[in-house]
């Protein structure tokens, strides 16, 4: 079945204050709208026209490049005014028409939306039964959302706005229009057109539909969401925050489910598209975004943050920030380590406390413990970095490799000055500035002579006499 799904994300937002696009708000890490992209392309949908208006620009460069692009015909459509949900649709329609397959509306604030829901929902129009079909929940707080009043064979009648509903209404009408539908495409197509503004805000709303196309003879279903989360939208800060609460609670309890420990779910913010192997332990106030993958029987945590990061087996990660790096087998980081991107830690290496790495690798076995910075480094197997070392890999202009073989010692506070080359089982000596390439089983040293001066400490602290005193 092929499912053309059309995403309203022109929208202004202007309850965010912000001078970004709303569905460029990030709900644990990723952006609103590519989580209803993925959801779509996972539900089938094969093409995907998303209206962009506001912060227009904005919106295609996040819809540009993603996995979904890859996997679906994916158009941008723009609504050059903003007058309404019917507007945005006939602004797709008129780009792309659409001929009887399905058509899913979704807004592009959705995050919950599951692909199982959008399959479902196409799924209500596809057999002929009905025309429309709308996506409907029972929130806990029902305030602000358009009411459902159906028919006596349980077709839509009509949609009663929060302002319209009367006190009874309040207190009866539970079931409530999460903003989505699916039509027929035909009929889509042929009574688009008939929806008018006469409204306080002069706009083309897509409820109208349902009468219309209940004056056609045409029947609306309704779609029920067993998790009402899957509907709910994000119109402000306070939203957004309850939102990635929502999105965090669901991650977790799925990551649990499969295995992995979380001492308190409540501080491990660990995005969709990461997995985390099982038998894993997940500390308080771990952020794992992105493509994260985290292998099994690691320790994480606590105050870590893992970005598009790979982290192998039987790894311990703790107080580290890392960015597209890459951790093998049993290989250990932290407390307060910072990976940057590029870094490649082979099986069972070590990064220690207050170390930064940039674009290298360290090689099987091979330990930086403390206190230094390797940039542009190729290690090999084996090496141990001193304290206080680092490679000086930048001369102002110029980025420079380090490269250093295996079982070499690096004695603290060692100046690797690049480019240059430390041969396999060589040794500098503590305290050195190495700016020549050291041979392979070789010593390199690099000191001032010391100088001993007797008595200085007395002679320091004998009183001075002033210039005045010395005139008296």
């Amino acid at each position: 079945m092929d499912i053309t799904a059309i995403i309203l994300a022109a929208g202004e937002g202007t309850r965010m204050r912000s001078r970004h696009a709303k569905v460029a708000h990030e709900v644990l890490g990723k952006p609103m709208i590519r989580w209803v992209l993925d959801a779509a392309v996972a539900a089938g949908c094969t093409r995907i026209d998303v209206v962009v208006g506001c912060h227009g620009q904005q919106v295609r460069d996040l819809v540009r490049g993603t996995e979904a692009e890859a996997l679906a015909d994916i158009t941008c459509v723009d609504q050059p005014r903003q007058l309404g949900t019917a507007d945005a649709v006939r602004c797709a329609l008129d780009a792309r028409p659409v001929a009887g397959e399905p058509v899913v509306v979704l807004n592009g604030d959705l995050p919950l939306i599951s692909p199982e829901t959008i399959r479902r929902f196409a799924e209500t129009v596809a057999d002929g039964s009905s025309a429309a079909a709308i996506l409907t929940m029972t929130p806990p707080d029902p305030f602000g959302y358009g009411r459902i009043e159906l028919g006596r064979t349980g077709a839509v009648e009509r949609i009663i706005e929060q302002a319209e509903c009367t006190p009874a209404q309040h207190a009866d009408m539970h079931e409530c229009n999460a903003g989505c539908y699916a039509f027929d495409g035909a009929a889509l197509t042929a009574h688009i057109g008939e929806i008018g503004c006469d409204n306080t805000q002069s706009e083309y709303y897509l409820t109208d539909m349902i009468e219309i196309l209940r004056r056609a003879g045409l029947d609306t279903a309704v779609v029920h969401l067993d998790d009402y989360r899957e509907g709910i939208g994000v119109n402000s800060r306070s939203q957004l925050a309850e939102m990635n609460a929502m999105a965090r609670d669901r991650v977790n309890a799925r990551l649990m489910d499969s295995g992995v420990t979380l001492i308190d779910p409540t501080q491990a913010w660990i995005g969709p598209d990461a997995s985390i192997g099982a038998d894993t332990i997940v500390y308080p106030l771990t952020f794992v975004t992105g493509a994260t993958c985290i292998g099994e029987d690691c320790v994480i945590g606590p105050n870590t943050r893992l970005e598009s990061t790979r982290v192998g087996n039987g790894c311990t990660v703790e107080e580290t920030v890392a960015i597209q790096a890459v951790l093998e087998n049993d290989v250990s980081c932290g407390p307060r380590a910072y990976l940057r991107p590029g870094t490649h830690m082979l099986e069972g290496s070590k990064a220690g406390t207050h170390v930064e790495i940039k674009k290298s690798t360290i090689g099987r076995g091979s330990k930086v413990p403390h206190l230094s910075y390797i940039g542009d480094t190729i290690m090999g197997a084996d090496v141990n970095i001193g304290a206080g070392s680092i490679t000086c890999n930048y001369d102002g202009v110029n980025k420079n490799p380090t490269t250093i073989g295996d079982g070499t010692f690096i004695g603290s506070d060692t100046m690797m000055v690049a480019p240059v080359n430390i041969g396999a089982h060589a040794t500098t000596g503590a305290g050195g500035t190495i700016t020549q390439d050291v041979p392979d089983g070789a010593l390199a040293l690099e000191r001032v002579e010391q100088r001993i001066i007797a008595g200085y400490a007395k002679r320091r602290m004998r009183p001075q006499h002033s210039s005045e005193d010395s005139t008296r």
